[in-house]
């Protein structure tokens, strides 16, 4: 009698713990189905606004070359690049960034190299550093930021004009609020009365882009600002469950070598982990460049190159502010 009661009781358990296995499984897929429907809806339609076949093979041939390397600290380092292209063979990079995130400590640095900055350019010479990625694309410029500042960059993510004004109208369909400083409106297509007002995409775009009367530090801190209130929007974005469609209508937009699992993770890390403040770096350092001339190249900016070196390698790698 005890041991058909034993029997039983063994079979009810193998039973119960085929349904949780079940019940497990039913989950794993339903979540499965939706990132992947969701991911696609969203990525079908931002393609009925994209589709330049010519755009999709320089992609590819960026993605082939690109060799990314692991710092090794367990942080996710990328290289964030605006483009002036608009259909240039050999476009210059309009703005260089070094994007940081540590998923273990929910924090998040951002670098902004300058593009004046004279530098060694691997097989030809010195130059201003935004030249690099006409020469040869994000590889070329992965190469001169690790000779020049020793920093190892694992992935790359490059956004044109036409882009970034898709991502902000998608991230932030009500627009973005900044107080514009000044008037701005030369050379950058809009124009903007100085004090606190709501910038769509368009908009967001030119005040990023500003630099007459201004120079590039005040420019460089712009852009940090609008990366900034972009985080925040990102934050707000009614959390997880909408990730998927976010990145499938973000991806056609941007270029990268990151594939869209390691996206959505990082994602997924970001918005349950905020991160409260990026903190951010302008390399050169204002107070330790000066402006130079040199024929052939124009008006750059240079600096000690060993100082700065070892400026940005503790920024990125240490967990002291610098």
């Amino acid at each position: 009698m005890d041991d058909n009661r034993i029997t039983r009781r063994k079979l009810r358990r193998k039973k119960r713990n085929k349904w949780i296995l079940f019940s497990v499984l039913l989950i794993f897929l339903s979540m499965a189905t939706y990132v992947t429907y969701e991911y696609i809806a969203g990525k079908n339609a931002a393609m009925e606004d994209v589709g330049n076949d010519e755009q999709s093979d320089k992609s590819k041939q960026y993605e082939e070359e690109f060799k990314g390397v692991d710092d090794g600290l367990k942080k996710t380092n990328v290289l964030l690049l605006g483009s002036d292209s608009r259909g240039e063979e050999n476009a210059r990079s309009d703005t260089i960034m070094i994007g940081q995130y540590d998923p273990e400590k929910g924090t998040a640095k951002l670098v902004s190299i300058m593009r004046d900055s004279y530098v060694d350019i691997p097989g030809y010479g010195y130059k201003k550093i935004n030249a690099a990625f006409g020469f040869g694309g994000p590889e070329l410029l992965r190469k001169t930021i690790k000779r020049n500042f020793g920093i190892d960059l694992e992935y790359y993510a490059i956004v044109d004009f036409q882009g970034f004004v898709k991502i902000v109208n998608t991230i932030a369909p009500d627009g973005v609020e900044i107080n514009v400083e000044k008037h701005m409106s030369r050379h950058i297509g809009v124009t903007l009365e100085p004090g606190r007002q709501t910038l769509n995409g368009k908009e967001l775009l030119g005040y990023a882009r500003y630099r007459y009367s201004d120079s590039d530090f005040e420019r460089v801190e712009r852009q940090q600002k609008v990366m900034r209130k972009l985080k925040d929007k990102v934050i707000s974005f009614s959390g997880v469950l909408k990730l998927p469609r976010l990145v499938g209508t973000l991806q056609p937009y941007i270029k990268t070598n990151m594939d869209t699992g390691k996206i959505i993770s990082l994602g997924k890390d970001f918005l349950l982990n905020p991160v409260d403040e990026i903190e951010t770096l302008r390399i050169p350092v204002r107070d330790k460049a000066w402006d130079a001339h040199h024929e052939g190249v124009g008006d750059v900016l240079e600096f000690n190159e060993e100082e700065m070196r070892g400026i940005m390698q503790e920024f990125l790698n240490e967990n002291t502010d610098t």
